[in-house]
């Protein structure tokens, strides 16, 4: 296939990109430019133009996806499936797997075996409970996974146990690098590596053993990098390495979509290249083929107030296009009210809906609860991508099952679940012994429980453990009777421990506590019922929204999302949720610049998502712990001028935003006269306007038809459905399509 083929689509940027073959090359990418392409395209010019032997190329990046992806196009560009033979491929795949092929071979250098085993999660934490154990540390004053989470951020940054305890300044940091030298002993022991080792390995193998650094030197010639921005130290110097001999390095990316510091990736990699290698051609790909340019233009502005970035300007050739709109909505809920009405009002106008065609993206896995209400109230198909639904994510079952036990201490299987966890040493043998002994005494295993004394096969120590447990859940049932549904969850999580359990300093645990905190927002809305009822009303309706059997997974739904996880992605309809102080930009950002500059980026990766359509919502107030508070407008849309979007806040809003302390410059859309679109920015109060509804009541549901109200209490009502095959259901008023006849 000639250079013509493979030349003939691209632009004069993207040309640029393929045919400059030697030596060091950074290509600018920005959203939409046709990255992929590019890349793919270089590496078939280098094979058919340049006639380099395909095991002289090697291609790196960060998902099996990406990489599948690369070589699809790359045999395509070749000459199609069933034309190429493997061998005439070029090495393609992610660090770790190029790095666990180099270890499989040349590991024994470094006194493993080649046949080693690589660690999961669930294998490092049982390693590292072992050497708790060794070491006599009690894993509630100190969490095991807090301390691999630091293990494995020194690791990505090559910082061995010795280095990491000549730094250590702190008393956590300390304990980690008491820790950190019998964890790596632990793993040479078994023969094992984990995630982050096959990085730190290689390197080390390389720079221990330069005779196998040459020998990869020699034989990828020209090394090529993907989504160079994510790049960590290991990731860095492994490239680096690797290029030294031939500096025939081509890494491809954009410093405007780094968004993973978290995980250790280092923006400065991309941005400090030419420091690295002062011979580098730089080529910017600035043409965008995915978004209107009224989009493009409220992504720019944005990000171009970031100060750690290389200059540049999307421009695409779809110069029309609607403008993207502002809402101000009342609440979380009213915010998903209206986005799902907008979706309605669009899907209606085809014969065929597609729900495809729409996402919802936020910042923080919990507004996703919301949203997932507002759609099954609405009727509207959805899909969470990257995650779980709200009610089936572990911490959420977890809490439920702590309060199902102190309404109702008979129901063994929640229990069972909670029963270690957090972590209290009841194993499963402890557990048989105790189903035993309910068993032949006919009573229940709470009541075995609290008879532990008389379980002769338990020892002291076990019988102390499985008391003390009883014990916590008989003071969480006293205090159940005291105090409302949200006050319990509060207590519960403090009292059991599992706050301090997932309260480690990890994004995991932070993220996790803010979908309990959402769990508690949701039941402040049963706050003025008796305490008693509050909770079992509460957990009635939960167990309605978490068993709804008309939800649709289908391909034809619409697309829940984090903002992290669309990265990539592309959809013609983009509504933005969220965009408040302490949101997006997120709260923790607030007191680093560099922190805020990666939020700001994570706003520009969101906005760039759109092909046609953007919308940005932000809210008068929203619910954090059971309490409404008022929000504030996000920083980042000060920096939108008000000629490129439609603001649909009116003025009586717009005095509000200004009361929050938000300051309107010259020039900024809170200062725009436009007319509200009072058409669509219908009023939908909080939780307590939910549809009420009275014994007797005939009413209509979307999917199951015409019935009449049996009984209605707190949010749940009983409902006797004509439909003699559907009978009698309960449903949630929250999330039920139910209306009055």
């Amino acid at each position: 296939m000639g250079s013509e083929f493979l030349l003939q689509k691209l632009n004069e940027k993207q040309k640029e990109a393929v045919v400059t073959t030697e030596g060091p090359v950074l290509v600018i990418a920005g959203a939409g430019s046709g990255k992929t392409r590019a890349l793919t395209h270089r590496i078939a010019y280098l094979i058919n133009e340049h006639d380099i032997p395909p095991e002289n190329i090697l291609a790196v990046t960060f998902t099996n996806k990406a990489a599948g992806e690369m070589r699809d196009r790359i045999i395509k560009l070749l000459g199609g499936e069933g034309n190429v033979h493997p061998s005439q491929l070029p090495t393609i795949g992610t660090f770790h797997s190029v790095c666990v092929r180099i270890l499989r071979r040349h590991i024994h250098l470094l006194d493993f075996e080649n046949q080693f085993t690589i660690y999961d999660t669930s294998d490092q934490q049982v390693l590292m409970k072992h050497i708790f154990e060794e070491q006599r540390i009690n894993p509630k004053e100190l969490n095991p996974r807090a301390v691999l989470a630091h293990i494995s951020n020194a690791k990505n940054r090559l910082i061995t146990p010795a280095a990491f305890e000549a730094q250590a300044t702190s008393y956590f940091e300390s304990k980690v690098a008491r820790l950190y030298g019998p964890y790596q002993e632990g793993l040479k022991k078994n023969n094992a590596v984990d995630f982050d080792d096959i990085l730190m390995r290689t390197v080390e193998l390389f720079k221990k053993h330069p005779e196998v650094l040459k020998e990869y030197q020699e034989r990828w010639y020209y090394v090529h990098v993907d989504e160079y921005q994510d790049t960590n130290q290991a990731q860095y110097l492994l490239t680096n390495l690797l290029a030294a001999r031939h500096r025939n390095l081509y890494v491809i990316g954009d410093h405007d979509q780094s968004i993973y510091s978290w995980r250790g990736a280092n923006i400065q990699n991309i941005l400090d290249f030419e420091k690295d290698y002062p011979e580098a051609k730089i080529i910017t790909l600035e043409q965008n083929y995915r978004s209107t340019q009224p989009i493009l233009d409220i992504a720019q502005a944005v990000i171009s107030k970031n100060r750690k970035r290389r200059e540049k300007t999307l421009w695409t050739e779809r110069t029309e296009g609607a403008k993207a709109e502002l809402y101000l909505a009342e609440n979380e809920r009213h915010e998903a009210e209206v986005i799902g009405q907008k979706i309605l009002d669009a899907v209606r106008q085809h014969e065929q809906p597609d729900y495809r065609d729409f996402v919802v993206l936020y910042r923080t896995n919990a507004q996703s609860r919301a949203m997932e209400e507002g759609f099954m109230r609405m009727g509207i198909p959805y899909k969470i991508i990257g995650g779980i639904r709200f009610y089936e994510r572990k911490e959420i079952k977890d809490m439920i099952s702590y309060l199902r036990v102190v309404s109702n201490p008979a129901d063994t299987v929640a229990l069972l679940r909670i029963i270690n966890t957090p972590q209290r040493k009841i194993g499963p043998k402890t557990v048989e012994r105790i189903q035993t002994f309910a068993a032949i005494k006919f009573c229940s295993f709470y009541e075995a429980m609290r008879r532990a004394e008389e379980i002769e096969e338990l020892t002291g120590p076990k019988k102390e453990q499985v008391l003390r447990f009883a014990r916590l859940i008989d003071r969480l049932r006293s205090r159940s009777r005291e105090v409302t549904a949200s006050a319990m969850i509060k207590y519960t999580l403090d009292e059991s421990g599992y706050k301090k359990s997932l309260d480690d300093g990890s994004v995991e645990g932070e993220a996790r506590l803010e979908n309990i905190a959402e769990l508690i927002s949701v039941s402040s809305k049963y706050d003025k019922l008796a305490p008693g009822l509050s909770l079992n009303i509460f957990l009635e309706e939960v167990s309605l929204i978490a068993d709804i059997d008309s939800l649709d997974e289908k391909d034809n739904s619409a697309t829940l999302m984090t903002m992290h996880g669309a990265k990539g992605l592309e959809f013609p309809w983009v509504f933005i949720a969220g965009l408040e102080e302490g949101i997006l930009p997120h709260s923790r950002s607030m007191l680093s610049p560099e922190e805020l500059e990666e939020e700001r980026r994570l706003f520009y990766v969101a906005c760039t998502r759109a092909e046609e359509r953007l919308f940005l919502f932000y809210t008068k107030n929203r619910m954090f712990y059971g309490e409404t508070k008022d929000a504030i407008p996000s920083q980042f849309l000060r920096d939108i001028p008000e000629d490129l979007i439609i603001s649909n806040v009116n003025a009586s809003h717009e005095r509000t935003a200004a009361g929050w302390g938000f300051s309107r410059p010259q020039g900024s859309i809170y200062s725009s006269d436009s007319a509200a679109d009072e058409t669509f920015r219908k009023d939908i109060p909080d939780e307590s306007s939910l549809p009420s509804f009275s014994d007797g009541d005939r009413v209509i549901h979307r999917k199951f038809g015409e019935g009449v109200i049996l009984n209605s209490v707190g949010g749940v009502v009983t409902v006797s459905f004509k439909d003699p095959t559907i009978g009698v259901k309960k449903l949630a008023v929250s999330v039920a399509p139910l209306e009055k006849i």
